[in-house]
């Protein structure tokens, strides 16, 4: 059964917004009072719907509430109601919030990736380094005499082919043969792919 219910005598409405807001311009302190008290609720829901955060939502909303006071002489009756002009100011600065969270959370997440780099580790560069150096030196001795001085003299002094043929007073085409079977033989005991 739907009861109709009839008030009788005035209805009760709200105050005049644009009454209110016109007075907090002037920096009517109670008005702002009265004017706080009715958009405070809603702006703090829409506040919290889009930032889902409960004190983030409480601290936005007093953000929001105080750029009224400071700005109220800038609302334009012509460009909307007063409710709607708070709501606008709510959303931008709830949706600034978001922005800013996400744009600290990516920085965090790249410092933190820039932070797992590992960092250029001199000693075991190093230790890698004599061991590479210990293990060519292992492998120069296993080739003959003529193959070592060939090498040597090619890739440790910097030595041509002919310089080398030179030195070592025999045609350039044994040097040449020399060089190519010692540096398969290195690279056979270094394990290098061919």
């Amino acid at each position: 059964m739907n009861t109709v219910v009839h008030l009788s005598g005035p209805q009760r409405r709200g105050p005049d917004l644009r009454e209110l807001l016109t007075k907090v311009a002037f920096g009517d302190q109670e008005a702002f009072g009265r004017l706080y008290d009715v958009v405070a609720g809603p702006v703090l829901g829409l506040v919290r719907r889009v930032l889902r955060d409960p004190a983030q939502s409480e601290e936005v909303t007093q953000e929001v509430m105080l750029e009224v006071w400071r700005t109220a002489a800038r609302y334009q009756p012509e460009r909307g109601e007063v409710m709607a002009w708070v709501m606008t100011l709510a959303h931008r600065r709830a949706v600034d919030r978001v922005r800013s969270a996400q744009a600290a959370a990516d920085r965090d997440r790249r410092a933190a990736a820039q932070a797992h780099v590992p960092a250029y580790d001199e000693v075991a560069e190093q230790v890698e380094n004599r061991l590479e150096r210990e293990q060519v030196r292992r492998c120069l001795k296993m080739l003959t005499e003529l193959q070592r001085e060939s090498v040597t003299l090619a890739y440790y002094r910097g030595c041509s082919y002919r310089e080398t043929a030179e030195m070592l007073g025999v045609p350039l085409g044994t040097v040449k043969t020399r060089m190519r079977d010692g540096l398969i033989r290195l690279r056979d005991c270094l394990g290098v792919g061919s």
